[in-house]
């Protein structure tokens, strides 16, 4: 796949801020514009639509977010430091505010305002999430250090809200240090599992 075109790749950084700013209704081209200093007609050239610029995006960060799950999978072997590896990612991104939430949390929120070709760009990151942890919770039962009190699918949705809804409630009160006081028992929950099963 060739490589976008540098303003191509500027226009969807703007974006993406934007989007994590204030979601997919809480921005025009005129934002972009003026963000980055070129005029409105240079932006629809390479995306001729909002809907269609907010689904090159989702497709990036989907890119992104799988070859950034991928990296866990090679470097951390143990299921329980991929997962520490994990939400320190996310717990680093919140406290410098790199990436304060996830894109795909923020659309999400406007699920039923979105057009369809974005909604389903957004439902399925979120599959494939799920289904990243699940893999990953598997292998930890599989290794003897974790014991799922539900099975390993329903375990994946559940870590996987508890990690978004802190990530939501750190924004919405403004504080970093929220999103580990949640996620934090996740963790303690599956190894506390281990304890039980071997003591």
């Amino acid at each position: 796949m060739e490589a976008m075109p540098s303003t191509a790749n500027k226009i969807l950084d703007i974006a993406q801020s934007l989007v994590v700013r204030g979601g997919y209704n809480g921005f025009s081209y005129a934002d972009i514009s003026g963000a980055i200093g070129i005029r409105k007609a240079s932006i629809h050239h390479h995306f001729p639509t909002k809907n269609e610029l907010v689904s090159v995006l989702v497709d990036r960060y989907r890119r992104q977010a799988s070859e950034g799950l991928k990296a866990l999978d090679e470097h951390f072997p143990n299921p329980i430091e991929r997962l520490k590896a994990y939400l320190s990612y996310w717990e680093q991104c919140i406290k410098d505010a790199s990436a304060p939430i996830c894109v795909c949390a923020m659309l999400a929120g406007e699920m039923a305002m979105l057009p369809e070709e974005i909604s389903s760009r957004v439902r399925a990151h979120f599959h494939a999430l799920a289904q990243w942890l699940a893999t990953v919770l598997k292998s930890g039962v599989d290794q003897g250090l974790f014991l799922l009190p539900k099975k390993a699918t329903d375990e994946a949705q559940l870590f996987m809200a508890t990690v978004h809804g802190a990530m939501l409630s750190a924004r919405a009160l403004d504080d970093p240090k929220l999103f580990n006081i949640i996620t934090k028992p996740l963790l303690d929950r599956l190894k506390g599992a281990d304890i039980v099963r071997h003591s």
